[in-house]
């Protein structure tokens, strides 16, 4: 199966920044965003880190009933960056559109950081459950701007990867998904998928207007003096320094074959540099996770990277975006 583009959803952002990009109908000020499961509902980091100096939020995940979440210990460091196993643990449609949300929008006014939620189930209908919920509440300054499905958690025993690697089921959860709202989709797949741009093409074919590239790869790390594992659920997903490269391929992999598709890359992101590669291969947003958990100003001091390099270049993001020339 082919899909055919024939109007890229990826358009400049206002003419006054060299950072702002338009995607799928999403103005950000600037492509940097925080990834989900990194920065709970963005209230939790409100003292830390400057959320309006940014493009946007991913949330944490929200399922249709409350999750207790992986035992712990939840997360370890090892040399290669992070490997963790939190469980997509959350509160709940109903608490997080009743509170969490609300108080967010709120809190970042129309005119603040863009916010993607990001959607969680354990059967293919609670997906588009959650959704549906979240539009029929009466949200008051701003609704949410973009749903992000993630059927690629390698931290769950059911709704997870499984979600990703078969078809049928990713058409059905993105389609089930896409009747429940006009707003722009995206699907989070996962780098250990047999055929990333296959899963991209069958996201992109069913109604997903863009893609999150990438989430956490399955992982082991082991405490040799307990000789067990590190983590309380056994494996977890790696994150972190060591995931660039591989988000980085995917993203090129999928923007070459799916032109005009937006993408947001994650992945192991800590400075402008790395911003750039995912930029370069074809992400017009790029999401930091690992890094603000280490240090919560890594957001808005790569903002400020990328906007002193574009400007010694003389360019502005959206010129970059699938800018990489490959050797002859």
């Amino acid at each position: 199966m082919t899909t055919s583009v024939t109007k890229p959803s990826i358009t400049p952002g206002p003419a006054a920044g060299r950072l702002a990009m338009t995607v799928a109908g999403i103005e950000f000020a600037n492509p940097i965003v925080l990834a989900a499961g990194t920065a709970g509902y963005g209230r939790e980091l409100a003292g830390v880190v400057r959320l309006g100096s940014l493009g946007g939020i991913v949330t944490k995940a929200v399922s249709v009933a409350p999750r207790a979440g992986a035992p712990a210990p939840r997360v370890a460091e090892f040399g290669g960056g992070m490997i963790n196993a939190v469980g997509l643990a959350n509160p709940g449609l109903e608490e997080v559109r009743r509170r969490h949300l609300p108080e967010l929008l709120d809190d970042l006014g129309a005119r603040g950081p863009r916010v993607i939620v990001n959607v969680v189930g354990s059967a293919v209908e609670d997906f588009a459950t959650v959704v549906r919920g979240l539009e029929e509440n009466e949200w008051k300054a701003r609704a949410p701007d973009a749903y992000e499905l993630n059927v690629s958690c390698p931290n769950v025993r059911a709704g997870g990867m499984e979600f990703g690697a078969d078809p049928a089921t990713l058409r059905a959860v993105v389609a089930g998904a896409r009747a429940a709202t006009r707003r722009p989709l995206l699907e989070k797949l996962s780098p250990a998928l047999a055929d990333i741009v296959a899963a991209a093409r069958v996201a992109i074919d069913a109604g997903a207007d863009g893609l999150t590239l990438v989430n956490t790869l399955p992982g082991l790390v082991i405490d040799v003096e307990r000789r067990r594992p590190a983590l309380g659920f056994g494996t977890g997903g790696v994150s972190g320094p060591g995931l660039l490269p591989v988000g980085v391929l995917a993203t090129w992999k999928v923007s070459r074959a799916l032109p005009g598709v937006p993408i947001i890359g994650v992945g192991g992101v800590a400075s402008a540099t790395d911003a750039l590669q995912y930029i370069m291969a074809g992400a017009s947003v790029v999401g930091i996770g690992t890094a603000a958990m280490r240090d919560p100003r890594a957001p808005e001091r790569v903002v400020l990277e990328l906007d002193h390099w574009c400007e010694r270049h003389h360019a502005t993001v959206r010129q970059l975006v699938g800018a990489l020339e490959w050797p002859a």
